[in-house]
């Protein structure tokens, strides 16, 4: 079916091991539970075993008992590829070791420290197929024997009542999912106070946001920083000892250095001149798969140039104040211009293509394309929105589309964002 002709079919892997989620509900709910994928027009995907596709269950039942013991070396060997995006929009795989990953989560564990192992309840809101979900939530949930409270996605009213009803004490989250909470009509009917700790990264914190939500549920909100390659923490705030600056992401983690270097020279900057944030720690990763001239790029002697612009004060607090050219930051997400341009570009009717980040009260940035279409043809946004999302996660389609019948270049025609970017700042 599905499974077969648009996954299996066009990959090199052998075997694969196929489960479902309602092989998991109480018997009632296992039995509504097509009805539930009716209902949401939701494929229902009957997989069939074979040599190559297995069942999950099915090998769960089984009694024989697979080799135990794996030679690993933690710093060389690579635990996962996790994908980002350059400056380029192409993706790259960060090759995250084992060390990357286990020091990146001690970290973690030891900045909560007034956190008990075996006593603390997270809301798993962020998906685990981000790095910041699967090393804040998953990963430092597994190392201090967490429970975790998992939603499949981010809706407001259900995470209102999750929270309610599950009483979780660590709730890692990204500053649209804090706003949501405040802006909803229903927050003074649910009671949020089990609420002890919440490390906002992915996107700037407002500081109005986090002291409402800290007086909303008594607890403590902190901005941190972080990337992929860094599997991603590398900065925070102070949750109890130790001063919180507005605006600043913080200190380093431990084991983590930091510094500022001159655009021009290279040299480390003096504190307050601004430069290149670069980082170097445990936690930074191996290289990119397979991309040698990337990785010469970002790693050198032994640092990370992380592409954004930044200082730090005389106290060792550092600041963001520009981001990697080009990238648009919406809910969290980092999304490449150039990704959602080709994608454009694959609709027979356009000419031309270009995506710029625009402000947006709930997402911070909002996707906003603008399209010059072939000449004689027509097309409507409705069009180009359900084209993209059969290309593009739903996260990177545009939200807003502009038609126009030429866009700004350079001599040579190339596309100029930036000119599209200060014509839609004028607007405002």
């Amino acid at each position: 079916g599905i499974f077969t002709e648009k996954v299996k079919g066009r990959t090199p892997v052998k075997h694969w091991i196929v489960t479902r989620m309602q092989e998991y509900l109480p018997t009632v709910k296992k039995w509504l539970y097509p009805l539930v994928q009716w209902k949401q027009s939701m494929p229902i995907v009957r997989i069939a075993e074979s040599e190559t596709v297995h069942l999950f269950r099915t090998i769960m039942s089984r009694k024989e008992t697979a080799p135990i013991g794996v030679d690993i070396d933690p710093v060389e060997d690579v635990a996962l590829l996790q994908y980002t995006g350059g400056t380029t929009g192409h993706p790259k795989a960060a090759m995250l070791t084992h060390r990357n990953l286990i020091a990146n989560t001690l970290m973690c564990a030891h900045w909560v420290y007034k956190c008990e192992k075996g006593k603390e309840t997270v809301l798993g809101v962020l998906p685990f197929f981000h790095v910041y979900g699967m090393t804040t939530v998953m990963n430092l949930s597994v190392m201090m024997a967490s429970k975790m409270v998992l939603l499949p996605r981010f809706d407001v009213k259900q995470t209102l009542k999750a929270i309610e009803r599950t009483r979780p004490t660590m709730f890692p989250g990204a500053p649209t999912m804090y706003i949501a909470l405040l802006n909803h009509p229903d927050l003074p009917k649910y009671d949020l106070s089990s609420i002890n700790v919440c490390i906002s990264g992915s996107a700037p914190l407002p500081v109005e946001v986090q002291e409402q939500f800290e007086q909303v549920t008594g607890g403590k909100l902190i901005e941190g920083y972080g990337l992929t390659e860094a599997s991603p923490v590398t900065h925070s705030n102070f949750l109890w000892n130790g001063e919180r600056v507005k605006g600043s992401i913080g200190v380093p983690r431990p084991d983590t250095d930091a510094k500022i270097v001159s655009l021009e020279t290279g040299e480390e900057a003096k504190p307050g001149e601004r430069g290149e944030l670069v980082v170097r720690g445990p936690q930074v990763m191996k290289g990119y798969w397979n991309q040698p001239e990337e990785t010469e790029q970002v790693l050198r002697d032994g640092w990370l140039y992380t592409g954004d612009i930044g200082y730090m004060d005389e106290r060792g607090y550092f600041y963001i104040v520009d981001r990697k050219k080009d990238v648009i930051i919406a809910g969290g997400y980092n999304i490449y211009p150039r990704e959602v341009e080709e994608a454009l570009y694959e609709h027979p009717k356009v000419q031309e293509a270009a995506v710029i980040g625009v402000p947006d009260p709930y997402r911070g940035e909002t996707v906003k394309a603008f399209v010059v279409l072939k000449p004689g043809e027509m097309c409507s946004e409705q069009e180009l929105d359900v084209f993209m999302r059969q290309r593009l996660a739903a996260y990177k389609v545009p939200r807003l589309y502009e038609f126009r019948s030429e866009l700004p270049k350079t001599a040579v025609g190339k596309i100029l964002r930036r000119v599209l970017a200060e014509q839609e700042k004028n607007k405002a």
